[in-house]
């Protein structure tokens, strides 16, 4: 087994989900990763722990999907529901041969997906539980790097000494627990909000890996002006772009971009998808610019990903349910036309940089 697949089974099982003796172990994931899970079932039974496994391929639920009923993927997802709650850890890899394999199932479809497996996903973020990219041609694809210059990328981003980073978001959590008022200005952007008492979330590689964000979610009905995002996103299948938001206190009254009908479709899911569910600021230093995969791009550094959709129930919750989560990433650095992140009238960050004097250790700079 490659070394560096060991080394990134241990990171997880013992970092991120903190695994212990006697814990029952789900690892899921899609094919294409099966090294990584035998080593995570290696390790989980080194570890004292049980471990059960499942790998799907993406093109058969393409199949399912273009012509499940919604009571068919309800019935599924009771059966998924009852297995995440007799878990106690969940470990999700994504790797897939084709990042675009449900851009022609209907989007009637993909809503009643989404609907139907939003239990699933609720239970399993009560666990102990890490989200990760499995490197794959298609994913180096995506991100226009060759199949082994994103390999050592997806294993060097992954080793990050994430202990470091941890510790250097208290400052960040701190002020943001104390901010009422947020601004954020730039080019097609002018947006304020409150996140005033709404718990902030550090996640520094125990919930996904790669990591590197500082979360929390705005008032629900607080968010007003436009935001226009500079990067593209990949939402079932489908890849959406120059995608711009107008609020009006908290729901989006006006969406644009291309694909329209898309767009259009993932903000009819349910009301919720036209309110925010979660802000963050992002600043993994190895990760500059976009690759097609959100898992990745919402952690560019010097960028913010403002999220239609549900809030993280357990974490930082703001009230609002939906069946969409929609990391939608703008990019703040110079190269991207900049911008500048405003808290109760005090500059925070200005082109992707911080510039407070305690906040300075969260720069690239400080943490590569």
């Amino acid at each position: 087994m490659d070394t560096r697949v060991t080394a990134l089974a241990r990171n997880l099982l013992d970092y991120s989900v903190s695994l212990q003796p006697g814990d029952k172990l789900l690892i899921e994931g899609e094919t294409g990763c099966e090294e990584l899970v035998r080593g995570l079932i290696a390790g989980a039974y080194a570890r004292g722990a049980e471990p059960f496994f499942e790998l799907s391929d993406p093109t058969l639920r393409r199949a399912q999907l273009l012509g499940a009923t919604r009571e068919q993927l309800d019935l599924e997802m009771r059966w998924r529901l009852a297995r995440v709650k007799e878990m106690d850890a969940r470990i999700y890899i994504l790797a897939g041969d084709n990042l675009f394999e449900f851009a022609d199932v209907p989007a009637e479809a993909m809503q009643a997906y989404e609907l139907a497996r939003k239990p699933v996903l609720d239970e399993g973020c009560r666990k102990k539980w890490v989200l990760l990219r499995f490197p794959t041609a298609a994913a180096a694809q995506g991100a226009g790097m060759s199949t082994d210059a994103f390999e050592d990328f997806c294993y060097r981003v992954s080793a990050l000494d994430y202990s470091r980073m941890d510790r250097a978001m208290d400052p960040l959590v701190e002020l943001m627990e104390r901010t009422d008022r947020v601004e954020i200005r730039g080019p097609g952007t002018d947006l304020s909000f409150s996140i005033k008492g709404i718990p902030v979330v550090k996640c520094a590689g125990r919930v996904n890996v790669p990591d590197g964000e500082v979360f929390t979610a705005p008032v629900k009905d607080s968010v007003n002006g436009v935001i226009t995002y500079n990067t593209l996103s990949v939402y079932d299948g489908v890849t959406c772009e120059a995608v711009s938001l107008i609020f009006e206190q908290g729901r989006i009254v006006k969406a644009t971009g291309t694909p329209q009908e898309k767009i259009d479709a993932i903000f009819d899911t349910d009301e919720g998808a036209r309110y925010v569910g979660e802000f963050a600021l992002s600043v993994n230093p190895y990760i500059e610019k976009p690759m097609l995969d959100i898992l990745y791009d919402e952690k560019i550094r010097g960028s913010l990903h403002f999220t239609p959709g549900d809030a993280y129930e357990d974490m930082a919750d703001n009230g609002n349910r939906s069946a969409v989560h929609w990391d939608l990433v703008l990019i703040q650095t110079p190269e991207w036309g900049g911008g500048e992140i405003w808290f109760d009238g005090v500059l925070v960050r200005k082109d992707g940089v911080f510039v407070l004097s305690e906040l300075e250790g969260l720069n690239p700079e400080n943490l590569a």
